[in-house]
């Protein structure tokens, strides 16, 4: 099998602070660096670390911004045949982070709202692909290549971040969903229903993954619950943790692990990251994900 991620590619500029700035207030700050982001991208990264022959449909502009936005897709060894330059600015990502490894976000989509279904041929969609998505580019293309990788076989995984509105039959023709619990709360709201994976996956009929930070996280599928505690480490960035999390995911589930066991896969991984700067620059290849799993 093989991981094909539509989805955004960022330069992410992060600002290193004491403390998160509040409104209207200036922080003058500890350290900057220019890194590769977006979630698509780092998704990319984080599959491709792991050992999964990834490829990447997505856009980025014809400026400087762009070298560092696929830099780490490059050197992990992602396929960018499907990436186009367009004429729009790069999209990019204002993080600052405090010593306590919390963030405050900010993102200009720029290019990443020019990515169109039409750059993933149908032959690309077969069933030995997994199709991974999120919300960083235009839901419409997401809704039109969801239903068309369903009609062909390919298994849809996607990471309803940000949250975002798609018909219900979007949702419906996924393999799996993958949340945050804010991210949870919103589809809950809509739904009518509570904003656990049981209760999701009953309202949508399909399998529902929730991520709850230090809380671990939770499934449900037609087979019934399964949790996973997260591994107790001390943070040092948690900007893309959750992006490392579904990338480690659909790899562990293309080398046909259980979900349970891609989750727990997904979670060392996901702690990993959290000890080191930075989004894609900070996630574990294989062994290291190996080497966490060894000693828990």
């Amino acid at each position: 099998m093989s991981i094909l991620v539509f989805g955004s590619a960022n330069t992410d500029l992060v600002f290193r602070v004491p403390a998160l700035p509040a409104p209207g207030e200036t922080v003058l700050g500890q350290g900057f660096q220019q890194l590769s982001g977006g979630k698509g991208a780092n998704q990319a990264v984080a599959a491709a670390r792991d050992g999964a022959a990834v490829a990447f449909a997505g856009c980025v502009g014809e400026d400087g911004l762009a070298l560092v936005a696929t830099q780490a897709m490059r050197e992990a060894g992602v396929d960018l045949s499907r990436l186009l330059a367009v004429d729009a600015p790069t999209g990019c990502a204002s993080i600052c982070v405090d010593g306590q490894g919390r963030n405050q976000i900010a993102v200009a989509p720029g290019a990443n709202l020019m990515t169109r279904a039409a750059q993933v041929e149908d032959a690309a969609l077969h069933p030995g692909v997994i199709l991974l998505m999120q919300m960083e580019v235009p839901a419409e293309e997401i809704s039109d290549l969801v239903l068309r990788a369903a009609g062909l076989g390919a298994q849809c995984i996607l990471n309803l971040a940000p949250p975002a509105d798609l018909p219900l039959e979007v949702l419906r023709a996924l393999h799996l969903l993958v949340l945050n619990e804010h991210e949870a709360a919103v589809l809950a709201t809509r739904l009518g229903t509570e904003d656990t994976a049981a209760a999701l996956h009953a309202a949508l009929g399909i399998a529902v993954a929730v991520t709850r930070g230090e809380a671990g996280a939770e499934a449900a599928t037609e087979a019934g619950l399964a949790s996973m505690p997260c591994f107790p480490i001390v943070p040092v960035d948690t900007t893309g943790a959750g992006d490392t999390w579904c990338g480690v995911l659909a790899a562990g589930l293309d080398r046909g692990l259980p979900l349970i066991q891609a989750m727990r896969r997904a979670a060392a991984a996901a702690a990993l990251a959290c000890t080191r700067p930075g989004a894609a620059p900070a996630m574990p290849v294989a062994a290291e994900t190996d080497a966490m799993l060894a000693t828990r």
